[in-house]
C-alpha cells in the first residue's frame, strides 16, 4: 500500500510518500511544494494544485492522509492555509477515493503515544519508524511523513476518519 501524507500550506506544502508492507513502513519520497511569496494567492493555489496532481500521477497512492487545520492565531494566514487545503483535498479526491484527515493530536498520539508530544519528538519517531539516517528536512516534509505514518498506524480504524 502506498500512502501519501500531506502537511497543508500555501507557501510550503509538505509531502511524504511511504510504502506499507505488513507491519513495515518504508519512505519512498518526501519533500515540499513551494510557491513564490510575490505571487497572489490565486496563482499560488494553482501551483499547489498542480503540485498535488503531479504527486498523485507519479506515485498513484492507495490512500491520501491530510493533516487537519487547527485554528491559527493569525486569522489571515489561517484562511489562506484553509484555501490551500481545499485545493489539496480536491486534487487528492480527483485521483484517489481513499482520503483521510487527522488532527495534530491524533498524529502525535499515533507516533508517540502522547497527544502533547513536541515537534522534535515527532521528528525523531519519523526517523525511527522509517529507519532513516537523519530527521527528514525540511520540517514540512517530516510533518507530512508523520501524517502518512499516522494513517499507516491507524489503518485498522481508518474508516472512521475517511472523508
Amino acid at each position: 500500500m502506498i500512502i501519501l501524507g500531506i502537511d497543508p500550506g500555501y507557501g510550503t506544502v509538505g509531502y511524504g510518500v511511504i510504502r506499507k508492507e505488513g507491519d513495515k513502513n518504508t519512505a519512498v519520497d518526501y519533500g515540499v511544494i513551494t510557491t513564490p511569496k510575490e505571487e497572489n494567492l490565486a496563482k499560488r493555489l494553482v501551483r499547489v494544485g498542480k503540485g498535488i496532481e503531479a504527486l498523485m500521477i507519479q506515485f498513484h497512492p492507495d490512500a491520501v492522509a491530510v493533516e487537519e487545520l487547527f485554528f491559527a492565531k493569525n486569522v489571515t494566514t489561517g484562511i489562506q492555509v484553509a484555501h490551500a487545503r481545499g485545493v489539496i483535498l480536491v486534487e487528492a479526491q480527483r485521483h484517489c477515493p481513499e482520503l483521510f484527515e487527522y488532527t495534530p493530536m491524533q498524529i502525535k498520539q499515533a507516533l508517540t503515544g502522547y497527544g502533547g508530544a513536541d515537534k522534535r519528538q515527532i521528528q525523531q519517531m519519523v526517523k525511527t519508524f522509517l529507519n532513516l539516517p537523519a530527521v527528514p528536512r525540511p520540517d514540512d516534509a517530516a510533518d507530512a511523513l508523520a501524517v502518512a505514518l499516522c494513517h499507516s498506524q491507524t489503518n485498522a480504524l481508518a474508516r472512521l476518519f475517511r472523508i
